[in-house]
């Protein structure tokens, strides 16, 4: 008998998930940083992160971001660990 959606959602949710976090994929050969800093420090961190490793030759991207209760940024950064 095939499985239903539901089912299908649950098992891949639990092959995600390691403990109460969703996991990262660290199998995607992306090398990633999270920092918690206030507003203006995250914004000049992340500029800092571009000018040294380049969107262009690095794939660098703000994978996720959020604001926490006191005003602090949570961010993670990605990047290709080399550049081509």
């Amino acid at each position: 008998m095939a499985d239903r959606p539901r089912d299908l959602a649950e098992r891949m949710a639990r092959r995600r998930k390691i403990g109460d976090k969703p996991a990262m994929r660290s199998d995607d050969g992306y090398l990633r940083e999270t920092f918690t800093l206030p507003r203006a420090a995250a914004r000049a961190r992340a500029q800092a992160f571009f000018t040294r490793y380049p969107k262009a030759g690095y794939m660098s991207a703000v994978e996720t971001w959020r604001e926490l209760p006191g005003g602090d940024i949570e961010f993670t950064m990605r990047r290709l660990p080399s550049a081509d």
